[in-house]
């Protein structure tokens, strides 16, 4: 009788979780498609960044692929970092981690504020947040810096993510 619940419980795990609400939807309008910005670091540094989404493991988690920057002269573009992002049922958070072509990993949670997603991670001392603030369905205001208390304190980057024409 034990195996019989046991197998039950794992059979059945699947269903409800695959039932319950997608709390990765916010994702929905990035998925399946590839985002492209360019800009400049408050620093003077470049920035340019492809971005392409896609949901895996039954839309269980969102995988990131990003080209950049691979040198620190910023001389090499190609495959840059590797994203994860996937909701903890135990801290109710969606979390990510974001493997970088130098070894790093970012890590930090995520929030969605209507179409808006930002977020927050810890990147030396510094608490650090992104936000792709949406405009439409095919552009995002791309802002890093320090957010607190729903203001910018600091903007260390804005650019903008348009949809890459195919």
């Amino acid at each position: 009788m034990i195996k019989t619940k046991t197998y039950l419980v794992l059979f059945l795990m699947p269903l409800v979780v695959w039932s319950q609400d997608n709390k990765l939807d916010g994702f929905d309008n990035l998925v399946d498609k590839t985002w492209i910005a360019k800009g400049e670091w408050s620093n003077g540094y470049e920035f340019k960044q492809e971005v392409s989404y896609n949901y895996d493991l039954n839309k269980m988690i969102v995988v990131a692929e990003s080209k950049g920057f691979t040198n620190e002269a910023q001389t090499e573009y190609g495959n840059r970092n590797h994203g994860i992002r996937k909701y903890n049922v135990e801290k109710a958070v969606v979390e990510f981690w974001e493997f970088d072509v130098f070894g790093g990993v970012t890590q930090g949670t995520v929030e969605f504020e209507d179409r808006d997603i930002f977020y927050h991670y810890k990147y030396g001392t510094a608490m650090v947040s992104d936000c792709w603030e949406y405009v439409d369905d095919r552009t995002y205001k791309f802002t890093v810096g320090s957010y607190k208390d729903g203001q910018w304190k600091a903007v260390y980057l804005q650019a903008e993510f348009k949809l890459k024409e195919e």
